[in-house]
């Protein structure tokens, strides 16, 4: 019998609330409640949820971008309560990719500069030729093999976002976070965009996790969890 996937990120009893402002005497505003999860390689699945619901404020702790106001954060077996910020950062940068709704390239850049700039948040710095070659590699898988040299001001909206899909994948993270990754695109991008990102999901064996409010992308994902009541359905 084969052994299942390791888990390559774990929630235990994570729970977010904010405390009310401006002096209001108000119970703090719960978002998560007490939330387990467990992600492993190869795994994929979309969070949907009404707005508000706290989708993002879970991508966030997912990615150590935010800290949960109890409960545990472990990635790759190393519990993140209590690190130092640089430590959790090096974990960060070495284990997760991000994309978000917008594509945060750095205008004055090409596509392969952008790609790379991950690379120089690793504590150990990748020999550049080697990183190169893989950068190439991904703007193939991606059909940008051609925009290398491009600036950002020079491409489509569904080319800025493939180029952030390879900057994602630049350090061969074990798990992606997608934060409705295809809100600024049109209906064939965004579908385009989200068969890439399963296909990645297969042939680099990491986590996939994309928060969407729209089903139709939801179920091009495949599995779906709802995000209800501050824990997940699903």
């Amino acid at each position: 019998m084969s052994e299942s996937p390791k888990s390559c990120i774990e929630l235990v009893g994570v729970s977010k609330w904010y405390e009310a402002g401006n002096g209001v005497a108000e119970l703090p505003r719960r978002i998560l409640d007490g939330l387990d999860l467990v992600v492993r390689g190869g795994e994929r699945f979309a969070i949907v949820g009404p707005s508000g619901c706290g989708k993002s404020t879970l991508l966030n702790i997912l990615g150590t971008l935010d800290a949960p106001s109890e409960g545990k954060v472990i990635i790759d077996g190393i519990d993140t309560s209590g690190l130092a910020e640089k430590a959790i950062a090096r974990i960060r940068s070495e284990k997760i990719g991000f994309i978000f709704q917008m594509h945060h390239l750095l205008p004055q850049c090409t596509a392969l500069e952008n790609a790379l700039v991950p690379t120089l948040a690793l504590a150990t710095r990748p020999d550049p030729a080697a990183a190169t070659e893989r950068a190439k590699m991904l703007f193939e898988r991606v059909g940008l093999a051609d925009k290398l040299n491009s600036q950002p001001g020079r491409l489509s909206g569904g080319e800025r976002q493939r180029v952030a899909v390879v900057r994602s994948l630049i350090n061969s993270p074990r798990l992606l976070l997608a934060d409705e990754p295809t809100g600024a695109l049109d209906e064939d991008n965004a579908k385009r965009l989200i068969d890439l990102l399963v296909e990645l999901n297969d042939s680099e064996g990491l986590a996939l996790i994309v928060v969407t409010h729209d089903r139709n992308i939801a179920d091009a994902v495949g599995a779906t969890r709802t995000l209800n009541r501050g824990k997940l359905e699903g």
